[in-house]
């Protein structure tokens, strides 16, 4: 067979045309490999946001972090992750519920192969401390990367069926992790909004602190940060697994001035 009379238009449609094919074939692939409906609902919000590989490809993010409770005491820190190997440093210049009985700044990060603690630049040993900072670091970069992660392999979805709440219909979905170690994993339970596919509030519970029974409801807000939708405005507090609120007030998150691709490099984790 010739081709020398095939013009470029016809050669540019069937070379679409192939990759359309190949593209759906990748498509119709991972449809086959969700779990249920469960797994399928939380990949579809996954896209929404912005998945992993689009979040590694913008190498790091800096901003600010802002925790409010009730009685008006706060944590802020200027906080840095690089996500190649899920690098943390927060820089805490106000730290009222962190290690409350030091003044002056505090430093902590997890440089990827060890948690270290300063206090105005001397480094700190005390293995309690430590054990608060192993807490923070991977925690703090947990929930950044929180809906990217919900497609970690290992983990398990379970639909659980539909829910109106304020004539907003939800999907609740609840993903839950393996143990390797017969130890209490954590649990979320997700509200995925029908109509945006967004999660406006999710259930969680706290493993390390042994808050299993009584789970915290989360609410969120987002933005749009370099093609991303972040959720940079958190309300949360103690819930029912009906996601019945308790009385109390609410505890305030907000992360702000958030930018990514800053250049960080691993030199800049080291203690």
């Amino acid at each position: 067979m010739k081709f020398k009379f095939l013009t470029p238009i016809i050669l540019s449609i069937l070379f679409l045309s192939c990759n359309d094919k190949k593209e759906s074939a990748s498509q119709e692939k991972v449809v086959q490999n969700f779990e249920n409906k469960g797994h399928e609902l939380v990949f579809n919000m996954v896209q929404k946001v912005g998945d992993y590989n689009t979040l590694s490809q913008k190498k790091d993010v800096v901003y600010t972090y802002t925790y409010q409770t009730p009685d008006g005491k706060a944590d802020v820190s200027t906080e840095k992750y690089l996500f190649d190997g899920e690098l943390s440093y927060g820089e805490y210049l106000q730290h009222e519920r962190t290690f409350a009985d030091l003044e002056g700044k505090i430093e902590q990060a997890y440089d990827g192969a060890e948690f270290w603690l300063k206090h105005n630049g001397e480094i700190i040993q005390d293995a309690d401390r430590l054990k608060r900072v192993a807490f923070n670091r991977p925690t703090n970069f947990y929930w950044f990367a929180m809906f990217q992660k919900l497609l970690d392999p290992g983990l398990k979805y379970e639909y659980i069926g539909e829910k109106t709440l304020n004539d907003t219909v939800y999907d609740i979905v609840k993903v839950s992790f393996n143990s390797t170690d017969e130890k209490p994993t954590d649990t979320y339970q997700l509200y995925l909004n029908k109509n945006t596919l967004l999660v406006d509030q999710f259930l969680f519970t706290v493993a390390d602190f042994g808050v299993m029974e009584t789970p915290f409801l989360m609410k969120l807000q987002y933005e749009e940060i370099d093609g991303m939708l972040i959720p940079t405005n958190r309300l949360y507090k103690k819930s029912t697994w009906n996601a019945d609120v308790s009385e109390e007030p609410w505890i305030q998150v907000t992360w702000s001035n958030i930018k990514f691709s800053n250049n960080l490099s691993k030199d800049d984790f080291k203690k």
